[in-house]
């Protein structure tokens, strides 16, 4: 057997790195990469903890979520989601039981479904936007997040607002803070933590919320399930979906893919959303070329076609991932990776920060928001890869595109939004994201012809369809 040989990495302390990693982690992955190149050994998991191993090529991304998976696992990557999301959920599956259940979830989430969505997509933004006013200073990414709640709650829950929904929205957006916040977060990655101490408990507020929101849910799915022949929403698509078998998803089945569903589609679309207007209003002559297109079409789903809206908001993903890796493998047998022998506990992982800021894939101008790179060339699903890639990849990619890009045209078709402040922003995390801090506040500026009473008209239309 080979003896272990590592890619280069830092020379400091194993404790050194793992605070780094905690408190500066995209400035300790692009300094790494700057450095040593497309490959680099990190100590982050403490000291004692196996080496980690980031990669930027793509040749080598590939080989980890292809060529090699047989000799890769996640091992315990995924299990500080198991409060949240449950023991059915996609992201907890390996094998035929992920595969069986990743062939379930796909229709509702892709191809010419989601055109069945985009109607109620842009109700749900053209309300939002029908309540600004000029001279107002927008919170948008905590207002892009109270939309994309409503989204989900609409789209994937199938709910309507009623006594359902209004009960349901509150918990959830508690839910959704406690996951995000910085401070309470901690407890879902030390299970010393995870004590039930009773209702003034922390993990007993959690457990006690997680409760009632499953109730709520569990409420919809029975309801759903008697009244049958309703599959105009990813919920109404799951139940009525099969497996080779001729199985449906169960009901416990079916609560853990709603609330996994929520969790990876709720911050990430909304903190993308902020960072493409964000880097729109930084980029006069892209927000002009978009503003352009927008003016030619008006129907929904053709907005969704538009090219250069399609290249922005992939653009926005590439710059400033608001995920900075992939999902983490650790090595379960023996391989060669690069020219590099890797043993058994090792963890590879695929970096989504470095590669999309790789100069040899990207150019000289690699950290630029230049839409037009994705108008002239077409990049590998291992050179882009905002929502990872392989059999692993995010589940809800495309909905969470399509969402960005009818969101993204509502507000510019409705308003012209302003930014005098040209300082940098300071990034800040959330939970496992990354996201534009809240002092990011555009201002309203002026109402464009494309009046909100339209938007009216397009909710009204959308409820009685």
């Amino acid at each position: 057997m080979p003896a272990q040989s590592l890619p280069p990495g830092p020379a400091l302390p194993a404790w050194v790195q793992t605070l780094r990693i905690i408190a500066d982690p995209i400035g300790l992955l692009e300094t790494s990469a700057e450095r040593f190149g497309d490959t680099f050994t990190l100590r982050v998991l403490g000291p004692g903890g196996p080496p980690v191993v980031f990669f930027s090529d793509p040749d080598h991304i590939q080989q980890i979520f292809t060529g090699l998976a047989d000799r890769l696992e996640l091992g315990k990557v995924t299990h500080i989601f198991r409060p949240l999301v449950g023991d059915q959920s996609l992201i907890m599956q390996q094998g035929d039981r992920h595969r069986r259940q990743r062939q379930l979830l796909m229709p509702a989430l892709h191809g010419e479904r989601l055109n069945d969505y985009a109607r109620t997509i842009e109700a749900i933004a053209a309300t939002e936007v029908a309540t600004w006013q000029p001279g107002q200073r927008l919170p948008l990414r905590s207002r892009m997040a109270e939309l994309t709640l409503q989204m989900i709650l609409r789209v994937v829950f199938g709910l309507e607002p009623g006594p359902r929904y209004d009960a349901l929205r509150p918990r959830l957006a508690t839910l959704l803070e406690l996951v995000t916040d910085p401070l309470a977060s901690v407890q879902f990655f030390l299970p010393l933590l995870q004590q039930d101490l009773g209702p003034w408990s922390p993990w007993g507020r959690f457990r006690r919320l997680m409760a009632e929101i499953d109730a709520l849910i569990y409420e919809e799915i029975a309801e759903r399930r008697q009244l049958g022949g309703d599959c105009a929403d990813v919920l109404g698509l799951l139940i009525a979906a099969r497996d080779d078998q001729g199985q449906p998803l169960v009901d416990e089945e079916l609560r853990d893919q709603l609330i996994t569903l929520l969790l990876l589609g709720h911050e990430t679309t909304a903190s993308s959303l902020t960072w493409a207007v964000y880097w729109l209003l930084r980029t006069p002559e892209a927000l002009a070329r978009l503003e352009a297109e927008l003016a030619t079409c008006a129907e929904p789903t053709e907005q969704v076609k538009l090219p250069y809206l399609d290249a922005c908001c992939r653009e926005a993903l590439r710059v400033r991932p608001v995920a900075l890796i992939s999902q983490p493998r650790r090595v379960r047998q023996p391989l060669e990776l690069g020219g590099w022998q890797f043993q058994p506990g090792t963890v590879l992982v695929p970096c989504v920060l470095t590669a999309h800021g790789r100069r040899t894939t990207w150019g000289d101008d690699a950290r630029q928001f230049r839409p037009e790179r994705f108008l002239e060339q077409r990049f590998g699903p291992t050179e882009y890869l905002p929502f990872g890639g392989g059999a692993r990849s995010c589940i809800g990619a495309a909905l969470s595109l399509y969402e960005m890009k009818l969101v993204l045209a509502t507000v510019l078709r409705h308003w012209q939004l302003t930014d005098t402040d040209a300082r940098p922003l300071a990034i800040a995390r959330r939970g496992i994201t990354f996201v534009p801090p809240d002092s990011f506040q555009p201002t309203v500026a002026t109402r464009r012809s494309a009046a909100p009473a339209q938007a009216g008209t397009s909710l009204s239309s959308s409820s009685s369809s």
